[in-house]
């Protein structure tokens, strides 16, 4: 391997072989986590490809609200829980969405709607909504507070003076209930949606405006620190750390952004809520059933009031969240 007279050479195939060799006897390191054995798919199967999801039954949501609708598209089987609810993002896919046809009002483009619910405890609902381009204005006050996150497009929503409120991916959307304007969708729209069908409009002042917060503001540097008193679990979190960002409180409604390092906490009495994983990984374990729930990024949660378990924070997370009170 070494040549008379050539001690560069030498050197440089020192240099490269060497950190070969000793890269052969380094000992792998790797981290076992005990779940239950339901919970043993790999985390890879959440990014594989729209068809493989759609046969991965390991994925299929678990409903405590009422029975999500069948689909020809996927065959999805339930698992109950009376405090969890958990889709993937596959649960949403398009093909599993049903036509909801053409709307019946419009001034332009062709727009026609799909959708999927996923709960309704009969006043927090959740889903799915996807619309193709096209407008149409809105007289008819909201009948309720809507939450939504911008999977994919783009679009605008209009108040009733006419200001204007521009959103894309990534983005959160708040319709307040009373809310009168115009929708346009300028490039279809994939969302995911949580509903509280609270008793009154909780808006004060003449005009109710949408609100969006826009994605480049859930980077950390714009949260607040909450480890002492966290936003959603109060002092359960058991001293690990947290940052979050309230965006919209108005009545029984919150809506904002929550992050939390990896760790492990006790949840003795969880608000109601909905949320959607951006980043990381947690499970959510309820007490009570003792079912568990692997969560990664484009997963949505319903949680019940009231219940009970424990939060475990395998990789950063960051999600979207809603508190229906």
């Amino acid at each position: 391997m070494f040549v008379a007279g050539r001690p560069n050479l030498n050197a440089l195939v020192v240099a490269v072989i060497l950190p070969l060799m000793a890269g052969a006897f380094t000992p792998s390191q790797k981290v076992t986590v005990r779940f239950p054995s339901s919970l043993s798919f790999s985390y890879l199967d959440s990014l594989s490809s729209p068809q493989a999801a759609a046969t991965n039954t390991s994925h299929a949501p678990s409903s405590n609200f009422s029975s999500p609708p069948s689909t020809s598209a996927t065959s999805i089987t339930t698992t109950t829980s009376s405090n969890l609810i958990h889709a993937p993002l596959n649960y949403f896919s398009l093909p599993n969405l049903s036509s909801k046809g053409p709307r019946a009002t419009f001034d332009w483009g062709t727009p026609q709607d799909w959708s999927r619910k996923l709960c309704d405890d009969g006043t927090f609902r959740a889903g799915s909504w996807y619309c193709s381009q096209g407008g149409w204005p809105s007289p008819n006050g909201k009948a309720v507070t809507e939450v939504f996150y911008v999977l994919d497009g783009h679009g605008m929503l209009g108040d009733s003076d006419g200001a204007k409120h521009y959103f894309g991916p990534g983005d959160v959307v708040i319709i307040p209930k009373g809310h009168t304007g115009r929708w346009d969708v300028n490039m279809p729209i994939h969302k995911v949606w949580a509903v509280n069908a609270h008793d009154r409009v909780e808006e004060s002042g003449p005009v109710v405006r949408v609100r969006v917060d826009h994605s480049m503001n859930f980077a950390r540097q714009f949260l607040m620190e909450t480890s002492g008193k966290d936003i959603l679990y109060g002092s359960n979190t058991g001293g690990v750390a947290s940052a979050s960002k309230t965006f919209y409180d108005v009545g029984p409604t919150k809506v904002g952004v929550w992050t939390c390092e990896a760790g492990s906490f006790y949840v003795a009495s969880g608000t109601r809520q909905w949320f959607h994983v951006v980043e990381g990984v947690i499970f959510i374990t309820d007490e009570i059933e003792g079912i568990s729930k692997r969560c990664v990024p484009g997963d949505t949660v319903v949680l019940s009031a009231g219940w009970s378990g424990y939060v475990d924070v395998v990789e950063p997370v960051k999600k979207i969240f809603t508190v229906a009170e």
